[in-house]
């Protein structure tokens, strides 16, 4: 049965996760390589990219429940334009993120960007976002060096009911037909998506309150290529599907309120 990762597990993989990144951004050839994944991006634009977004990121966390948005000023130092000195600022940028979160600890209420998903408003949602945030960028900055991996296993199998539970499930309409949808990794978890004029909502599988039979489309890949197609890094041929294949382009399409 999947668990969420506890919360010193999440800030362990941003960390592992942010140290990676730097590696990939230490190997590659300059910091004017552009990032396929990123178009019109160079490697310096996406490390300017995650630091930036990870002392925003710490700001919120630091401020408590009672901000209502992360419209606040933030005084985030510039990025270097020298390798070393970039690497160390972004460093900087990953241990001010820690150190908040770590502070807040994992039930404090915090802003976050997802509203009526199913991820709840606390740091410790906002922990287990970053985490792939990251993880998904250190794929980019490993693709601009020449050499992409998948994602750890750990990161990759939560990412899935991570990606799902925060930027897909809403109350927003679902404007087609009702459908349902079955997400599958090799590693051996799986999801339910129901998709209605309700909105989109999320279940481990198995449930038992679930009809096994009643899917329109499924889905089946590794954890690292089903996060890599939802973020947009990897077509979605990389993924087995079976069934209405329409509604997986209507899933792509769409862009709840």
């Amino acid at each position: 049965m999947h668990k969420t990762p506890e919360f010193s597990d999440l800030l362990r993989l941003i960390d592992e996760r942010s140290t990676a990144f730097r590696a990939a951004v230490a190997s590659a050839p300059d910091l004017d390589v552009p990032v396929p994944t990123c178009p019109g991006w160079t490697v310096f634009d996406l490390v300017r990219h995650l630091g930036e977004g990870r002392r925003n990121w710490a700001a919120t966390v630091a401020a408590g429940p009672g901000v209502v948005s992360r419209t606040m000023a933030v005084d985030v130092p510039p990025a270097p334009r020298e390798r070393e000195a970039l690497l160390e600022w972004m460093a900087a940028s990953t241990r001010e993120l820690l150190d908040a979160l770590r502070e807040a600890g994992p039930d404090r209420g915090c802003w976050v960007g997802w509203g009526d998903s199913q991820s709840p408003a606390t740091c410790g949602a906002v922990a287990r976002h970053q985490v792939q945030e990251i993880a998904v960028h250190t794929y980019d900055a490993q693709l601009a060096a020449g050499a992409p991996r998948p994602l750890p296993e750990e990161v990759a199998v939560d990412g899935v009911e991570e990606f799902q539970f925060t930027c897909c499930a809403t109350t927003s309409a679902w404007p087609h037909d009702p459908a349902v949808v079955d997400y599958h990794v090799t590693e051996g978890r799986s999801w339910r998506l129901r998709l209605s004029a309700d909105g989109a909502r999320v279940v481990r599988l198995p449930a038992a309150d679930e009809d096994p039979g009643a899917v329109d489309m499924s889905a089946r890949a590794s954890a690292s290529d089903l996060v890599l197609a939802f973020y947009g890094r990897v077509p979605a041929d990389r993924l087995e599907v079976e069934g209405d294949v329409r509604v997986l382009d209507q899933l792509v399409a769409w862009e709840p309120e």
